[in-house]
């Protein structure tokens, strides 16, 4: 292992060197079943040829002009995603953290637009929103937090799932002028809000006059069985980040906005030298085409509902399985006790998962997999719980 890549990851000690569809293999030949699709990146699974010919047909022709242009492929995907969402308009950036950076901009213009001189946002407790020092300060992460103090100012912390809370900062704060929060928390373990917490976020936005964010960066592009989660409460939200699977794996991040946050920026608010570059938008037209095209968000519900029957059936009367929850193939095992040493013994077992906040294996697994590649995760997740439960 090299020396001269900064130490910021915990790494494993596997390289994969080719995918195909919910399977990789590393350089020493052994196959994997992919049930975390590179943090729910890959919804297409790897090598799909949808994309592979989409990356080959465009990078032959163009890769990049800048911004100080028009680009016909950012146009056709901006299109594309206002169709799908109910949106307005779209701001290309690169990642998911720049997608968040872009809605905070938007929030604080809105919020001065109105007189206030000091705009904050809500955020909540346990949520993820990026690693630069805005999106650092947003989420509700300690750990991630320390060091980088002092942290951007501006942020008002609620805990998740507690509308009453919103109410009362509501009450008491003049300040306010958006509120960021995630439709289903991933990065902490998927947790999963009330039913109606969305619609009650969007009533209390709408008697405040504020603008509803949403970061679908890990729930959006057909994750929980709609294009985009909020989409099960039937509401749409004044800004919506995306990023992770809008790709399929090539970078890129998209901030949407709608009716009054739509026409904040102004040229000059906010930029990015390969936001939305031809190659990122062409390939990102051409997975919502193929998620479209396979019928996708049917059957993340069939294959959510099977998966989480399954993980119930076979891990639900363990003593020490605290919760099996999940929405569309977002899946999470919450054990009585830390399991990050499983990772390592998934992999050694041939199986990729990821383990959130210690106790709570995630399962991010390719929008495309089947009920027979299902019961392969099974075959191989369950004993390994079950060891791991009795050492």
């Amino acid at each position: 292992m090299t020396n001269t890549i900064m130490n910021t990851y915990a790494r494993q000690d596997v390289t994969f060197e080719r995918g195909d569809g919910v399977y990789l293999w590393d350089t020493e030949g052994n196959q994997y079943i992919d049930a975390l699709s590179g943090i729910a990146v890959c919804a297409l699974g790897h090598s799909h040829p949808d994309i592979t010919k989409a990356i080959t047909e465009q990078a032959s022709q163009l890769i990049h002009t800048s911004n100080i242009y028009r680009i016909r492929s950012q146009e056709l995907l901006a299109d594309k995603l206002a169709e799908i969402s109910g949106m307005d308009n779209v701001f290309f950036g690169n990642s998911g953290a720049e997608a968040n950076e872009a809605a905070i901009k938007l929030a604080r213009l809105f919020g001065h637009n109105k007189g206030i001189q000091a705009p904050e946002i809500i955020v909540t407790d346990k949520s993820f929103h990026g690693r630069t020092l805005a999106t650092l300060s947003a989420t509700g992460n300690r750990a991630i937090h320390a060091g980088f103090e002092p942290l951007v100012h501006g942020f008002i912390r609620v805990p998740y799932n507690d509308i009453e809370t919103i109410k009362q900062v509501a009450s008491r704060s003049k300040n306010v002028a958006a509120i960021l929060v995630e439709p289903i928390q991933g990065e902490s373990g998927i947790n999963i809000p009330d039913d109606n917490y969305l619609n009650e976020i969007r009533s209390v936005c709408d008697q405040n006059d504020w603008l509803m964010m949403l970061d679908e960066i890990q729930t959006g592009m057909c994750r929980t069985g709609q294009w985009f989660s909020h989409q099960h409460n039937k509401i749409t939200p004044d800004v919506m980040t995306l990023a992770k699977s809008l790709g399929n794996g090539l970078p890129i991040g998209a901030c949407l906005a709608h009716g009054k946050a739509a026409s904040l920026f102004q040229p000059g608010n906010h930029g990015s030298t390969y936001g939305g570059n031809p190659l990122a938008c062409h390939v990102a037209s051409q997975v919502i085409t193929t998620l479209e095209n396979l019928n996708t968000n049917q059957h993340v519900e069939k294959m959510g509902e099977y998966f989480l029957n399954e993980l119930n059936k076979h891990l639900g009367d363990y003593d020490n399985v605290i919760d099996i929850r999940g929405s569309g193939l977002m899946l999470a095992i919450e054990l009585d006790r830390p399991c990050t040493k499983l990772v390592a013994a998934g992999i050694e077992n041939g199986i990729l998962i990821n383990v959130a906040s210690q106790n709570r294996i995630r399962l991010l697994p390719p929008l495309i997999i089947s009920k027979t590649q299902i019961d392969e995760v099974i075959s191989k997740l369950v004993p390994l719980i079950s060891r791991f439960l009795l050492d």
